[in-house]
């Protein structure tokens, strides 16, 4: 089977270079060396991710975050004291990729005719820059609307309005409530601007709420389903029915406690509990039987998403083994046009249908 074209739907890079200090112009091994004896977070020594992997994996193109959130005095979630304080961090990681811009490792894509032009490029004359869509995870650093504006003019072209806890516009993970009127205005003015809603981290009624007050463009960056992993993170088939209904895509993420049940944070293994691509597979596949088709299952990897590979399937060593499951996929039966929308086509295919 050729090496198919890979759009990974969630990538924090930004978040790496910045509060982890990852040039990501190293190599993988360099990057773990230079971590060598760190202890101030799990994953250290553990990274997965450089842009020399996305190229040798032949990730074309990414939603690449911009992260921080706002937490109330006292909470037990980490984040940043203030909405202002949120914005800057936003801020600096927006400059950390304009500067990857100017070294010539990332071009950003927020047009049809962008995106044609990186696609081609990349077919044509093999891996240069990698192509990224600026996403936000959560929504809390946003002040006002006019910063979303603001942002949008920056080439923001997706946003969720959640991550973990309760957010200023939605709430998320392990949170409950719906949006509220600061929630429903974000949402009006992201359909004015054309900006992709992501639904990924939305606790239930949030969830529902925003596809009721939306009518634009929605995915799932990064994904897995609740019938796997029983936990509000996930989706039910109920939830992924209704997106697939609204032609979204379902990045399929491979963060090892969303692909298989009970894991205990800091003592699961991956190899204990036998944490293998399979299980990816397992959730690309059962969102393609809800769908009757392959043309809403995606990747949405996470990697290096605040964990690294003591907490990734045992057969990914670096992003590059993403190219692991295109042979996977075709031993359950898919064949090679599925397989190819799978990994990249049907990204790209919403995003020009998002952005006519």
């Amino acid at each position: 089977m050729p090496t198919p074209l890979v759009a990974d739907a969630h990538l924090d890079l930004s978040m790496n270079a910045l509060e982890w200090n990852r040039d990501l112009r190293w190599s993988v091994p360099e990057i773990r060396e230079s971590e060598r004896g760190q202890t101030d977070r799990p994953d250290r020594g553990r990274g997965t991710v450089s842009f020399g992997e996305m190229r040798r994996g032949n990730v074309a193109l990414c939603a690449a975050t911009l992260i921080a959130r706002f937490v109330e005095r006292g909470s037990e979630i980490p984040g940043w004291h203030s909405q202002e304080q949120a914005w800057a961090q936003t801020q600096g990681q927006l400059a950390w990729y304009r500067a990857m811009e100017e070294a010539g490792e990332m071009a950003p894509i927020a047009t049809v005719e962008a995106l044609d032009r990186h696609l081609q490029r990349w077919l044509e004359g093999g891996p240069g820059p990698i192509g990224y869509v600026l996403s936000l995870e959560g929504a809390d650093s946003l002040v006002t609307l006019h910063h979303l504006e603001r942002q949008y003019a920056q080439g923001l072209r997706a946003v969720g309005p959640a991550h973990y806890g309760p957010g200023v516009y939605a709430q998320g993970t392990n949170a409950s409530g719906g949006l509220g009127e600061r929630g429903r205005a974000l949402l009006r003015e992201m359909e004015r601007l054309g900006i992709i809603l992501d639904a990924s981290h939305l606790c239930e009624e949030s969830f529902w709420e925003s596809l009721d007050v939306f009518r634009g463009s929605v995915w799932a960056s990064h994904n897995n389903c609740r019938v796997f992993v029983p936990h509000d993170r996930q989706l039910s088939d109920e939830q992924l029915r209704a997106l697939i209904g609204r032609g979204a895509v379902v990045g399929v993420a491979l963060d090892a406690w969303m692909l298989v049940p009970d894991w205990d944070r800091g003592g699961s293994t991956p190899d204990g509990r036998g944490v293998t691509l399979s299980q990816v597979a397992d959730n690309i596949d059962h969102i393609c039987q809800l769908a009757g088709n392959a043309l809403h299952a995606g990747i949405g990897s996470d990697l290096d998403g605040a964990f690294g590979t003591e907490q990734c399937p045992t057969d990914v060593d670096t992003i590059a083994d993403l190219q692991k499951l295109p042979p996977l996929l075709a031993s359950r039966g898919y064949s090679e046009a599925d397989v190819g929308n799978i990994c990249g086509g049907n990204l790209i295919r919403f995003l020009r249908q998002a952005w006519a």
